[in-house]
């Protein structure tokens, strides 16, 4: 007797044990279209970055002459690294000083900002509440470039072109922080416990800063990374705000040195391209290490944002 029950208790286990591996199988089960599009999505996305890798090892004369998706005979790419920060007696690194001051306000400032913002649409009601949402939310399809001339007139009225308030002012309002701060916030921060710090006696200031944002660091960190990337990437604000060549970012710096190599032609001028090459690979990596940082909290902040209102 207990050697049956023995054995239908180990048959009814593997039993089991093969469902749940079937199950893991059909999880996994491929589909062909998919993989393909996947493959050519990550392809599309990591070519021009593997292009760029190889060419930052290239001479400028390697760039025109082998083929642009494997090494040259004679790689150096260290060498192009020391000449890019070298080069015009180290300029590049005062431009990514630059390029790094303006985004890390920015992106701190515009996440403190659209904090602030969203908190007080997500648990405040006052006359006027959808309207100034809506505004806020139309506010999000204007392109930054249609703003950039008004603003530009308006800095320079206040005496602050070619300053880097120039830069910084404009990238602290963040309309879609806002809108996916507000979102967040309407989930995260419960409004029992907002009534519970009332009741011990908290102040609205004193909710927000000690009870509401340690609630919402992948928010925060969603904001702070989106920022950080358009403040990062900015060309043409940068472009008619400042006309000192020692405010620039690497943005508008590596312009300038991609026009010197276009007008040199054979001569000096062109020897500055692999240094542009070499520049653009320097100023991708700290924004692939802020990613990897910060991905973990802006995946859950993104899904967040997703949630239906």
């Amino acid at each position: 007797m207990t050697t049956a029950t023995s054995t239908a208790r180990r048959a009814a286990t593997a039993g089991r044990v093969r469902t749940a591996r079937d199950r893991r199988r059909s999880a996994y089960r491929r589909s062909t279209p998919l993989t393909i599009a996947m493959l050519a999505a990550l392809a599309y996305f990591l070519l021009p970055l593997f292009w760029l890798v190889i060419a930052s090892t290239k001479s400028t004369q390697d760039l025109f002459n082998t083929f642009g998706l494997w090494l040259s005979r004679s790689p150096q790419l260290f060498t192009n690294i020391r000449e890019t920060l070298t080069h015009d007696n180290g300029v590049f690194l005062h431009w990514l000083l630059n390029t790094l001051l303006y985004a890390v306000v920015s992106a701190l400032g515009a996440a403190l900002l659209a904090t602030a913002a969203g908190y007080g649409f997500a648990k405040y009601r006052f006359r006027g509440h959808r309207a100034a949402f809506n505004l806020v939310l139309g506010a999000v399809m204007v392109p930054t470039t249609a703003l950039a001339v008004p603003t530009y007139l308006l800095f320079a009225k206040v005496g602050l072109v070619n300053t880097p308030w120039a830069v910084i002012l404009p990238s602290l309002v963040n309309p879609f922080g806002l809108y996916l701060m507000r979102v967040y916030i309407e989930d995260a921060v419960p409004d029992s416990l907002i009534e519970a710090a009332r009741i011990d006696g908290a102040n609205e200031a004193r909710i927000f800063f000690q009870v509401a944002l340690r609630l919402l660091a992948p928010g925060l960190a969603t904001v702070v990374l989106f920022t950080l990337v358009a403040t990062w990437n900015n060309y043409f604000l940068p472009l008619i705000m400042l006309n000192n060549p020692r405010l620039y970012p690497i943005t508008v710096g590596l312009s300038t040195w991609a026009a010197q190599a276009q007008n040199g032609g054979a001569g000096t001028g062109s020897a500055i391209l692999a240094l542009v090459v070499t520049g653009s690979l320097l100023s991708v990596i700290p924004l692939v290490v802020a990613f990897l940082l910060l991905q973990r909290y802006w995946q859950s902040g993104l899904a967040a944002g997703a949630i239906k209102q």
